[in-house]
């Protein structure tokens, strides 16, 4: 073979692979790992993989810090789940401890506190006619589920329950 020919198929190997990450993160933001897993699974070589993803990681388009910081606020905002929830998931999805604390500065304690609160009083507004020990009960699995502690979860639904005597 002529080391031109195996430079050319080399650069038609990077730019498929490129074009593949491409079209993924036209679509949304992706971690790093999923898109090394995403190559994986089409069959693209270790080494290509890496290359591209680290010139798309140096052009800015590949940024795993941006993503884990993103991930943090909507799973906070929309659904409430705590620090330690959202730590998990981003762990789960291949992320860096680094990215993973930097993303959880967003949320404070307090943040989580009263957001527990909030998850609390809705829950027991929702299960109001049933024995107080069941509302209870329901209403610290749902905040345990969202990652918050017992002693958290058991903060907020002393604080909810003692807003309304019902």
């Amino acid at each position: 073979l002529m080391p031109w020919l195996t430079a050319d198929e080399h650069q038609e190997e990077v730019e498929a692979a490129r074009d593949v990450v491409l079209r993924r993160l036209d679509r949304s933001l992706v971690p790093r790992a999923a898109l090394n897993d995403l190559l994986k699974r089409k069959e693209v070589a270790s080494p290509i993989a890496e290359e591209v993803l680290d010139r798309l990681e140096s052009a800015g388009l590949v940024d795993d810090a941006a993503y884990a910081a993103a991930l943090a606020r909507t799973r906070f905002a929309e659904k409430g789940a705590a620090r330690r929830a959202i730590a998990e998931e981003l762990r789960r999805k291949g992320l860096g401890e680094e990215d993973i604390s930097a993303a959880l500065t967003q949320i404070g304690a307090d943040d989580e506190e009263a957001t527990a609160l909030t998850l609390a009083r809705k829950k027991l507004a929702a299960t109001r006619g049933l024995e107080p020990v069941v509302r209870r009960r329901r209403t610290l699995a749902l905040l345990g589920r969202k990652g918050y502690s017992q002693e958290v979860a058991m903060r907020a639904v002393e604080r909810a329950l003692m807003d309304r005597q019902d």
